[in-house]
């Protein structure tokens, strides 16, 4: 089940509130476990097994690393527990999501005929396995007491709003919600607003994108000019924007009308002026999660240069690799990974004096690396990269200038709406007039739903993360 569907946004979520509402505060973690867990089986039955696996595993392991801190063990039986409860949430990841990758290189460096598992992709591994290991660590560090409570630890790994997509909640940061969660007026109104700001986002912007995107990629590569090839970049790196960013104000709006509070996961990264300011503002709980449980532990910055650059390279390897079970994954993170490098140790005064330029800078490596996001495969990608540099079938040509002409207004509304000037002037209006507020709601929800309901397309981008 997705949010931007008819079944999600006339039965399941109506149902939930109106029950969660009506129940007492005592009960209403119970339903959300509950109502959490259902959703999850909508799609896949079989792997909500495995999602009350990990919530087990991870539940009894926080217990056990807390009493043996409080029993004052010696570090090694400590980290020994650790250990092991990181090596199974890390062996459930891996078997799902990265055996078959690791098959594929084997057959090809050895000329083997291993088969390939028989296995799909259970939605949202990598999203609550990342929740969970930010929880056994902050435990085993002390900084969270351990959960005692089943229900409101489930609750934690399952929760609807973002248990899918995001964004990763850490612990410590919902650890007094799971107990009281009240919800005011006052919520309510900003999660509808965040809630439909979000669906919008994504079905208006992401899916229109997104169509114009697969419609230029299945041109043959031969056909491609420099303008048609750029269009298509710009088209899918405002759709991955929209549809991430639409998920996680989708999610936070939900979490408000839940009574939960989420951190934003999106800060406008389409106007940062390096590709460090970028990766502040893009997928937010990420970058904080790798920096806090790996890039910090490995030393982080405050190490000699050679060992920073190994930290960083480490560190953006891993994200690409969590992004995906391919090598193109790989590159794109080591991709990032350079251009920091050469930020913090060649380019950094350069862009702190010239923002405009930087501006253009980020742009231009961002939109190029999303291209190497996109397309796995490698020849496909090398030959679109070359029609951007104006190596394919020239600069333009009647059918670049037609995507334009039916698409330009969608770009155009993409671009100025991903700098955030709208949502500003929008806020400000509706808090001198809240009738306002509440007639554009009503609006683009009924404009959202006669979308739904004319187009089958609206994939969720990051689903399969």
């Amino acid at each position: 089940m997705v949010f931007s569907s008819i079944t999600f946004l006339l039965f399941f979520i109506p149902v939930v509130l109106t029950v969660f509402y009506i129940l007492p505060a005592a009960g209403r973690n119970i339903f959300l476990l509950a109502a959490s867990l259902f959703f999850y089986a909508w799609g896949e039955p079989v792997y909500v097994l495995l999602m009350l696996a990990s919530i087990l595993m991870n539940y009894s392991f926080g217990l056990l690393i807390e009493r043996a801190r409080k029993a004052r063990m010696e570090k090694g039986r400590l980290r020994m527990h650790l250990g092991i409860i990181t090596a199974l949430n890390l062996a459930l990841l891996f078997y799902f999501k990265y055996c078959n990758m690791l098959i594929g290189w084997i057959n090809t460096l050895f000329r083997a005929k291993i088969p390939a598992l028989s296995l799909s992709l259970p939605i949202g591994i990598s999203f609550y396995t990342f929740q969970a290991l930010s929880y056994v660590i902050d435990v085993y560090r002390g900084k969270v007491k351990a959960q005692r409570s089943i229900t409101d630890f489930g609750l934690y790994i399952s929760m609807f709003p973002q248990l899918i997509a995001g964004p990763i909640v850490r612990y410590k940061n919902i650890e007094e919600q799971l107990k009281d969660h009240p919800v005011d007026l006052v919520q309510v109104r900003l999660g509808l607003f965040l809630f439909v700001k979000g669906l919008a986002k994504k079905v208006l912007l992401a899916n229109v994108l997104g169509g114009l995107f697969t419609e230029i990629t299945s041109l043959p590569a031969s056909s491609l000019t420099a303008l048609t090839a750029w269009t298509g970049a710009l088209a899918y790196s405002l759709q991955l924007y929209f549809d991430f960013s639409g998920y996680s104000d989708m999610a936070i709006g939900l979490g408000r009308l839940l009574g939960f509070t989420f951190s934003e996961n999106f800060d406008h990264p389409y106007t940062a002026v390096s590709v460090t300011d970028f990766w502040r503002r893009w997928h937010i709980s990420l970058s904080s999660w790798f920096r806090e449980y790996v890039y910090i532990p490995l030393g982080g910055n405050r190490v000699s240069t050679g060992r920073h650059i190994r930290n960083l390279l480490i560190v953006w390897m891993l994200t690409g690799l969590w992004h995906g079970a391919s090598l193109n994954f790989i590159l794109w993170g080591l991709y990032y990974g350079i251009w920091l490098i050469l930020e913090k140790y060649v380019l950094g005064d350069f862009l702190r004096k010239h923002r405009i330029a930087g501006r253009i800078y980020t742009l231009m490596i961002v939109v190029l690396g999303w291209m190497l996001f996109a397309i796995t495969d490698f020849k496909a990608l090398g030959m679109y990269l070359r029609a951007m540099f104006g190596m394919g079938a020239g600069a333009a040509d009647h059918r670049s200038f037609a995507y334009l002409m039916s698409y330009g207004i969608v770009l155009l509304a993409g671009a100025v709406c991903s700098a955030g000037w709208p949502g500003k002037q929008l806020g400000t209006l509706c808090r001198k007039h809240e009738r306002v507020l509440a007639g554009i709601l009503a609006a683009a929800f009924v404009l959202c739903l006669a979308s739904l309901a004319y187009d089958s397309f609206n994939p969720f981008l990051y689903f399969r993360f």
